[in-house]
């Protein structure tokens, strides 16, 4: 007979041949987010020829019911960042309060170095990388923009952490109804940058379109700017839209019930 006892006096063959039951962490069992509950829809972004401005409505859905009708998906971030969040709402403070513990710990540091758009836009890909790759992701795309030394900055990440850089962005379902209208309108006016009446104007007519377009979508909005002169976000307002069009729609195809 083999003694199995270690030099700790643990039996071996007890702690690696004998099934063992798998025991529950002491704060519960682990859990993920299998779908998102109350969520946000599409947040657009354009940059125009003295900073970006941004666009999200005010609507939280529960499911298919307009549950929440003042929710605010436009947050800054410091003196010179404002994100944008599409997605689960409760990941999105989540993520925005992580944002604002960074900015506290870099304050209290008073090294000389600030939080840059940048920086915020690249720790989010890997925040949202890491948590995608434990199977838990943060169920978000987040627009990062922000302007620094006179240079715009707008990108956006996903759940998946896919980021990239861009002069227009759509999330949500604008990215199949906005952003081919924001992109035409970046191409019309060729080289020059669009002035922030133009840029604004776009972002009102895209929110508009979707209010009529996406069922998840409200024309209560918010505007966020971010410039030289630092960080505004406009309280929530109404968009005038018009019905008329639908008195000329059949809605019934011919030979149907």
């Amino acid at each position: 007979m083999f003694n199995t006892l270690n030099a700790q006096g643990y039996d071996v063959a007890e702690l690696y041949c004998a099934p063992r039951a798998l025991e529950a962490p002491s704060d519960g069992p682990r859990t993920r987010t299998l779908q998102p509950s109350v969520t946000g829809t599409s947040v657009l972004a354009v940059c125009y020829d003295g900073g970006v401005l941004l666009a999200a409505d005010t609507l939280g859905s529960y499911g298919s019911l307009a549950r929440f009708k003042s929710l605010s998906r436009l947050r800054p971030v410091g003196d010179s960042v404002v994100v944008g969040g599409s997605g689960d709402y409760s990941d999105f403070q989540h993520i925005h309060g992580m944002l604002d513990d960074m900015v506290v710990s870099d304050l209290c540091r008073d090294d000389g170095h600030e939080t840059t758009p940048t920086m915020i836009h690249s720790y989010l890909a890997r925040v949202m990388y890491q948590r995608r790759s434990k199977q838990d992701p943060l169920w978000n795309s987040i627009v990062v923009a922000g302007r620094r030394r006179g240079a715009s900055y707008l990108g956006v990440v996903d759940k998946l952490g896919t980021s990239f850089e861009e002069r227009v962005i759509a999330t949500g379902y604008g990215q199949h109804l906005a952003l081919p209208l924001m992109r035409k309108a970046i191409d019309d006016a060729g080289d020059a940058p669009l002035s922030r009446a133009d840029a604004l104007k776009l972002l009102e007519h895209c929110m508009r379109v979707l209010f009529y377009r996406d069922a998840r979508s409200l024309n209560k909005i918010q505007i966020a700017d971010v410039s030289d002169d630092g960080v505004s976000v406009t309280e929530p307002y109404e968009l005038a839209t018009d019905w008329q069009f639908g008195e000329n729609v059949s809605h019934a195809a011919e030979g149907s019930w």
